[in-house]
């Protein structure tokens, strides 16, 4: 179906710079069962590794597949059914079954001169944005194990040098690191040493006495080494008493301590 205009000349120019656009266009006849396909540019066909006989008439859910995300299916015909716009991204799958993410959109296209909605589908290839953005958050998470670097010294017994500055993003992916391997090495004492902290406020004295509770209630006892006199004095200024806590000034006096 070529899309209406004044001319048949500005019919063919639209024609042709949506077959140009990079990225795929298609529209749809909500009139007609099942809302078919009844145009597709090139960029479409490129995408999806159709011919334009195989996909006018059919419905666009033909690029869904076993990795769909059902949610986003859902809405997407929820905003279809109500005439609305809809925004999202789909791993869809090509003619020859290989995955690709696609940003869609979709705007409802009201035709005055028949008196007809249509929908027009933009869709987009993310494939190597979706990658790039796995790869970062693969590469953090990485990161964050390399930050939280526990120590087994001997049964029984590990310790965890925080070095550096203790961020609340850190100290969540550190609760969640200390507390999985507290569960499964089942230590009687675990060691963190606080001899390479950088500062301390608030946030830090609260997160070490948060970590005490965690660990303490898996049976295994907190000890914390390397509180040096500044840190000591920040401490206090902040109103922060480790009385509760079992201290030493640095890990060797700590193992000396511990049979």
């Amino acid at each position: 179906m070529n899309l209406e205009s004044d001319t048949p000349k500005n019919q063919k120019l639209i024609n042709k710079a949506l077959d140009y656009a990079e990225v795929g266009v298609t529209i749809t006849d909500p009139t007609l069962e099942d809302n078919p396909i009844v145009y597709v540019n090139n960029g479409f066909l490129k995408m999806t590794g159709y011919s334009e006989e195989e996909l006018i008439g059919k419905n666009c859910r033909l690029l869904q597949g076993q990795g769909t995300d059902k949610e986003s299916v859902r809405k997407i015909r929820e905003a279809i059914d109500n005439r609305n716009s809809i925004k999202t991204q789909l791993l869809n799958y090509r003619k020859d079954g290989t995955e690709f993410w696609n940003e869609l959109t979709i705007e409802p296209l009201w035709m005055e001169e028949e008196g007809k909605l249509y929908f027009v589908g933009l869709q987009k290839d993310v494939t190597e944005d979706i990658n790039r953005q796995k790869q970062l958050s693969e590469f953090t998470d990485e990161m964050y194990k390399l930050s939280t670097p526990i120590v087994p010294v001997r049964d029984g017994l590990s310790i965890l040098p925080i070095i550096g500055t203790l961020t609340e993003v850190r100290f969540e992916n550190l609760i969640s690191t200390v507390s999985t391997y507290i569960t499964d090495a089942k230590d009687d004492y675990f060691i963190i040493d606080l001899s390479g902290l950088v500062e301390v406020d608030s946030f830090v004295a609260d997160a070490i006495f948060k970590l005490n509770n965690l660990i303490n209630l898996t049976g295994t006892e907190l000890i914390v080494t390397g509180i040096k006199p500044n840190l000591a004095m920040a401490m206090a200024q902040l109103h922060v008493e480790f009385k509760s806590l079992k201290t030493y000034m640095n890990v060797k006096s700590a193992l000396k301590q511990i049979k």
